[in-house]
């Protein structure tokens, strides 16, 4: 097993740099841009098996199931896919899984909590393959039926994803994704995380570019081989948020509002966007 209680992980299973310590190297100093075939079917690989890995995981999230007794059979699954389960001791995280409920935005610590009719949950899962690449999505899932304004947050937050995705392409400035999910928030009533965002990924976790999910002025003009998440936070109420002092991990929002989030891996083509983490469970994310 790891140290300090961490889920055993099997002796032939590739792990990232900081596995065993939880030191994570600091990230390459420039954008990475992927241009060989072989590379890039390493990152579709990654993002597919992040895929299933999270389709596994919303489908466990029922009434009376507990965070840690998902998080033990998701690990598990990873495992047996030969891939490393990505946030486990990263910076010394302790599960992995990342499990964050309704006023929780991001970064929660799997519990023996039960999830309970109503609650908004939220599963951010993350692969490291043999080939040592990340794959990196979230979701989120009302549990049991949910009342009709946990409806509208998520189904706001999905369409939020989904514009800004569609909105994007060679040529295109970074921006435009924090404008169009914000655009898509204001109008239903809702605000964006600000101090969060999406990142570049490849064989490093978190790389640039950082991609915010407000309007911003990050000039970054988007070329053909860029990789990177674009995983907005949704809140019902303000979106100031803090960081817990219990567990120094979990991000909450500070008015107690409710908050969702979804995740997409994308990768830039030659005409378009190819959403590497896209599913028959997430129909409206097609690529273009």
């Amino acid at each position: 097993a790891l140290r300090r209680g961490l889920r055993s992980v099997p002796p032939s299973i590739v792990r990232p740099p900081y596995a065993a310590d939880g030191n994570v190297p600091l990230p390459d100093p420039h954008i990475v841009v992927h241009r060989s075939e072989e590379d890039i079917e390493a990152l579709r690989k990654a993002a597919q098996l992040a895929r299933r890995m999270l389709d596994l995981t919303l489908s466990m999230a029922k009434p009376g199931v507990t965070p840690l007794e998902i998080d033990a059979a998701v690990h598990d699954a990873i495992c047996e896919e030969d891939a490393y389960p990505a946030p486990l001791n990263y910076r010394g995280f302790p599960r992995s899984v990342c499990s964050s409920i309704n006023s929780e935005v991001c970064h929660g610590i799997p519990n023996d909590i039960p999830l309970q009719d109503g609650d908004i949950a939220k599963f951010d899962v993350s692969v490291y393959t043999r080939e040592g690449f990340f794959g990196d999505n979230c979701g989120t899932v009302i549990i049991g039926e949910g009342d009709e304004a946990a409806k509208k947050l998520d189904e706001t937050t999905k369409r939020s994803l989904a514009e800004a995705i569609r909105s994007i392409g060679p040529g295109v400035c970074l921006t435009k994704i924090g404008e169009v999910i914000e655009d898509v928030a204001t109008a239903e009533g809702f605000e964006s995380v600000q101090t969060y965002c999406g990142h570049g990924i490849g064989r490093g976790f978190h790389m640039l570019p950082f991609v915010q999910h407000f309007r911003n002025d990050s000039k970054l003009r988007l070329v053909e081989g860029m990789t990177f998440t674009i995983e907005p936070m949704l809140t019902e109420g303000r979106q100031d948020t803090y960081v817990s002092q219990e567990d120094n991990w979990t991000v909450i929002t500070k008015d107690g509002s409710r908050a969702a989030q979804y995740e997409h891996m994308v990768l830039i083509t030659k005409d378009g966007v190819e959403v590497l983490t896209d599913s028959a469970t997430s129909p409206e994310f097609k690529n273009r």
